[in-house]
C-alpha cells in the first residue's frame, strides 16, 4: 500500500515551533505521527550558578503565554529546598493570580486559537444579522445580542475579506466541508473572538494589582511582593509610585472577577456547548494515551497540606477512574525523563531515564538542520525529552483536571460534565476525545473562576481581621541555609502539570530542571517506542485533504500546544548559536 507523509510545521497559532510529520495510507488514515520540537530549551543552563531566590525572574521568561507559571513553580521550588512557609494572605493572592492565569489563558485559546479550527470565518458574512441575534439569544441572557451588534460585527469582517488581506483571520481553510456550523453561528464565534480581545485586557489588570506589572508579574520567595494597606487609595496605573493593594486595589479586583466570571458563564461556556452540538463526531476520535495525571494546586492551607488543594494529585491509567494512583515528585523511580529521540544526549546513555534532580541537559547536537523535508523519526526527531510516569506516558492538562475531581466526586464537577454529557447526549467516554479536552477546558474555567469569589472573600475576612502579612522573612538570609538542599515547586499550570526542580549547594543554584506539560503532552517516543499523547491522539484520523490538515489542527489545538517552554541555545558566554528559520 502506498503511503505519505503529512507536515504541518508549525501547527501552533501560540509560541514556540512545534512540527507535527503524520503518515498516511493511501486513503489518508494516519497510520504513525511524529511530534517534534524545533526549538531548544536552555532556561536550566542559564540558572546554574544564580542565587535561588532570583531564579523565578529567569525561569518566568520560559514562556511570555503562561506569564506567571513558571515563577510560581520556581518560588514553590525554592521554598520547598529551604523549608520556607508562606503567609496565608499570600497563598490567597497566589491562588487569585494562578485562577486568573487559567480564565484568562482557556478563554483566549478557545476564541483566538482553536475557535478557527471549527469556526468558518468567510462563512459568517452569509449570516443574517437578526437570525444570528435570536440563536445568541436563545443560548445566553449575554447584554451584546443584538441584529445592530452582529451587523457591526459582520461589516469589520467584510472590511477585512474585501480589502483582500484577512489579518487576524488570515491562513484559515475556509470553505472547507470538515466545517459544519450554519453562517448565523460563524457570525455570533466571531463577533465572541473580537469581544474577548477587548475582555482580556480588563482580566490582565488583576495580575497588576498584586504583581506590578502583566505579562511577567513579580514575585518573592516567601510570599508574594505586595503590601496590603488598610487606608488611603492605590491609583494603580497612575504613576504615583505607591505600590501598597488598599481599597481601591482590592475593588478593582472585585470588578476584574465579576468580569470574568460574566463572560464565561454567559459566553464562553454557551458558545462551547453550541459549537460542540455540531461535532458530535469529534467527541469520538483523539483520546491519546488513556493515561491522565495531575500533580494538584490552589491550596487553601499552604503546599504542604494536598488534602486542602482544589485540584486534587494523582494518575488515572487506562480510563479507570475508580482507582486513583499516586504521584510523588520526589521518589525517583516515578518521574523520569527520557532522550532515546531527543535531540539531547545523557552521560549515562540515551536509553535511560533520569530524574529531574539528576537530570541533563546538554546542547551537543550534531543533528539535521533546517530546512529539511523530513525527520529522521527512527533516531532522534525532537528538542522535547519524553517524560513518563512509571514509564507510563500520560496526558496533563484540563481534560485530566476534569477526570481527577470527577473521580474524586467533586460535587460541581460532577454536576457540570452531566449537564453538558445530557444537552450533547453523550456518554462519559465521550470525555476522551478531540472535543471532551475541549469541552473540558471550559468547564474547568467555570470550576476555576466560581471559587475566585470565595477567595477574594477570605482575603477581605482576613484584612479586615487584622491579617496583613503577605510576606514571611523567616529563612530568606543564605546564612542560615543547609549546605545541600533540594526542592520541588509544582503547580497546575493552564496546559498542565508542571514542576520545577532545584538543588542548591553553597547558596547557589547547583542543577535546575523543569518539566513542563507541553513536554509530557509533546514529547517524542520513548525508549520502548511509547508515543506521547499528541503522537497517539492522532493515530486513526482520516484526513479529507492532505493539502489542509484540518484534522490534525483540530486534536493537536485541542491540547493547546505552547512549545515555548523551549527557548534559546546560548552558549556560556550568553551568545546565541542557532537560529531556526521558518521557511
Amino acid at each position: 500500500m502506498n503511503t505519505r507523509t503529512v507536515v504541518v510545521d508549525p501547527i501552533t497559532r501560540i509560541e514556540g515551533h512545534l512540527r507535527i510529520e503524520a503518515e498516511t495510507t493511501e486513503n489518508g488514515e494516519i497510520t504513525r505521527a511524529s511530534s517534534a520540537g524545533t526549538m531548544v530549551r536552555g532556561i536550566e543552563i542559564i540558572l546554574r550558578g544564580r542565587d535561588p531566590r532570583d531564579a523565578w525572574a529567569f525561569a518566568q521568561r520560559i514562556c511570555g503565554v503562561c506569564t506567571l507559571v513558571h515563577g510560581i513553580a520556581s518560588v514553590r521550588a525554592v521554598e520547598n529546598a529551604l523549608a520556607i512557609d508562606i503567609p496565608a494572605n499570600a497563598q490567597i493572592i497566589r491562588n487569585l493570580m494562578i485562577a486568573a492565569q487559567h480564565v484568562h489563558d482557556h478563554v483566549m485559546h478557545f476564541y483566538h486559537l482553536h475557535a478557527l479550527d471549527w469556526v468558518d470565518v468567510v462563512s459568517a458574512l452569509k449570516a443574517d444579522p437578526k437570525a444570528t441575534s435570536q440563536l445568541a439569544q436563545s443560548i445566553s441572557s449575554y447584554a451584546k445580542s443584538s441584529p445592530g451588534y452582529f451587523a457591526d460585527m459582520q461589516a469589520k469582517l467584510k472590511g477585512f475579506v474585501e480589502s483582500g488581506q484577512l489579518g487576524i483571520f488570515a491562513n484559515g481553510y475556509w470553505g472547507h466541508p470538515a466545517y459544519k456550523l450554519p453562517p448565523e453561528a460563524n457570525l455570533m464565534a466571531v463577533a465572541h473572538y473580537l469581544e474577548a480581545l477587548s475582555w482580556q485586557r480588563d482580566v490582565a489588570r488583576l495580575h497588576a494589582v498584586f504583581g506590578g506589572k502583566n505579562p511577567h508579574p513579580n514575585f518573592l520567595v516567601g510570599g508574594v511582593p505586595c503590601a496590603i494597606s488598610t487606608h488611603g487609595t492605590s491609583d494603580h496605573g497612575s504613576g504615583s509610585g505607591m505600590t501598597a493593594v488598599n481599597d481601591d486595589g482590592l475593588a478593582l479586583v472585585k470588578s476584574v472577577i465579576s468580569t470574568m466570571r460574566e463572560f464565561v458563564d454567559q459566553v464562553y461556556v454557551p458558545d462551547t456547548l453550541a459549537i460542540a452540538g455540531f461535532y458530535k463526531d469529534w467527541f469520538r476520535q483523539g483520546e491519546g494515551v488513556g493515561n491522565f495525571m495531575t500533580y494538584g494546586d490552589f491550596p487553601e492551607h499552604g503546599m504542604n497540606d494536598p488534602a486542602s488543594f482544589l485540584i486534587p494529585s494523582g494518575v488515572i491509567l487506562n480510563r479507570d477512574l475508580s482507582a486513583i494512583h499516586p504521584v510523588s515528585l520526589e521518589a525517583g523511580d516515578q518521574i523520569q525523563e527520557f532522550v532515546a529521540h531527543s535531540w539531547y544526549d545523557y552521560s549515562t546513555g540515551k536509553d535511560k531515564g533520569l530524574h529531574p534532580w539528576v537530570g541533563e541537559t546538554s546542547l551537543n547536537y550534531s543533528g539535521p538542520q533546517p530546512p529539511y523535508e523530513h525527520l529522521d523519526v527512527e533516531q532522534s526527531y525532537s528538542w522535547l525529552k519524553s517524560p513518563r510516569w512509571q514509564g507510563k506516558p500520560v496526558e496533563v492538562g484540563p481534560l485530566a483536571r476534569v477526570l481527577m475531581l470527577y473521580a474524586r466526586g467533586h460535587a460541581q464537577t460532577r454536576e457540570l460534565v452531566g449537564m453538558t454529557l445530557n444537552k450533547l447526549d453523550l456518554p462519559v467516554q465521550a470525555l476522551y476525545s478531540t472535543m471532551g479536552r475541549t469541552a473540558a477546558r471550559t468547564l474547568e474555567t467555570k470550576i476555576i473562576v466560581d471559587n475566585m469569589q470565595r477567595w477574594y472573600d477570605h482575603l477581605i475576612a482576613n484584612i479586615r481581621s487584622g491579617d496583613l502579612k503577605t510576606f514571611n522573612e523567616a529563612r530568606w538570609d543564605p546564612s542560615s541555609w543547609p549546605a545541600t538542599a533540594k526542592g520541588v515547586g509544582f503547580m497546575e499550570a493552564p496546559r498542565g502539570a508542571l514542576a520545577h526542580w532545584v538543588v542548591i549547594k553553597d547558596g547557589l543554584i547547583d542543577n535546575y530542571q523543569a518539566v513542563v506539560p507541553s513536554t509530557w503532552n509533546a514529547g517524542p517516543r520513548d525508549v520502548q517506542g511509547q508515543s506521547g499523547p499528541y503522537e497517539a491522539a492522532l493515530k486513526g484520523h482520516t484526513l479529507f485533504d492532505a493539502k489542509q490538515p484540518i484534522e490534525i489542527l483540530r486534536t493537536i489545538h485541542s491540547f493547546d500546544p505552547c512549545i515555548a517552554c523551549a527557548v534559546h541555545v546560548v552558549d556560556p558566554a550568553g551568545e546565541e548559536l542557532i537560529q531556526v528559520k521558518v521557511r
